[in-house]
């Protein structure tokens, strides 16, 4: 757990989802990306605790959070999010989502959008060839399960998981979905409400033309100078690659309270 975190779990329908709160001020819901836990963010959600309430979430069947009989799907994921607010008797919050959050995040803000006061996507995509193309290739689970072993996902699981066994399982899910095609209308990601901030590392996974073009259909990459600023940001992390954006809070938590500041403007 997270120093001066406070951990609960939410009962939401057949869902227990395990969450941790530290911090005051303004809501902002942080999400991890596949296989992770919250300790696995590092120092985002004790950076960001600095001027917000943060409520890190372990997404169905990681972490501390009992996987459910059910797929790992974007849009159910991010029912269980509004459904949290909900539970929290929220309105609505920020929310900050890195990888497979980040999805769930913009799924959020497309199937709720009123309870989303502004979004910040970490290494976000809305269609499968935003990836690079040896990311997209199928995987054999049992090679992957194999690459994983005594890694820091497969330790950090093991020591909080309600059933360790169940490793195995978590991970079969996740290479179903992503093996699951995502193909979000482009229309539906341009209609967001909510003032969004990209950030990619210079190095990812996701493609930088892919982060790009979302960038322009949240209304980016115009002549501020003439135009001014538009409500979308969008953030390159020199020098780090998808997994080590995990590792750079201490540059990228500035640009973000930067952007939830503005954005509360």
């Amino acid at each position: 757990m997270n120093p001066a975190a406070v951990a609960a779990f939410a009962r939401l329908g057949e869902l227990e989802l395990y969450y941790e709160t530290q911090g005051t001020g303004p809501p902002l819901v942080l999400i991890h990306g596949s296989l992770m836990t919250a300790d696995l963010l590092n120092d985002y959600p004790a950076r960001l605790a600095a001027r917000r309430r943060v409520i890190t979430v372990e997404l169905q069947g990681h972490g501390h959070t009992r996987d459910i009989g059910r797929p790992l799907r974007y849009e159910l994921l991010a029912d269980d999010i509004a459904t949290l607010l909900d539970h929290l008797g929220l309105a609505r919050a920020d929310l900050v989502g890195y990888s497979l959050g980040a999805g769930v995040a913009l799924q959020v803000a497309m199937r709720h959008p009123g309870r989303v006061r502004c979004l910040a996507a970490m290494s976000v995509t809305y269609r499968s060839d935003g990836l690079h193309p040896e990311m997209t290739a199928a995987a054999d689970p049992g090679t992957v399960l194999e690459q994983l072993s005594n890694s820091i996902y497969h330790r950090a699981y093991l020591d909080v998981a309600p059933d360790p066994g169940l490793w195995p399982e978590l991970v079969r899910k996740v290479l179903d979905l992503d093996a699951h095609p995502q193909d979000w209308p482009a229309a539906q990601v341009a209609a967001i409400a909510a003032p969004v901030m990209l950030i990619v590392a210079d190095n990812d996974i996701v493609r930088l033309e892919h982060a790009v073009e979302m960038f322009h259909l949240l209304g980016g990459g115009v002549a501020g100078d003439i135009h001014g600023l538009p409500a979308a940001r969008l953030a390159v992390v020199p020098g780090t690659t998808h997994v080590g954006l995990c590792d750079r809070a201490e540059w990228v938590v500035p640009m973000l309270a930067e952007f939830l500041g503005e954005a509360s403007g």
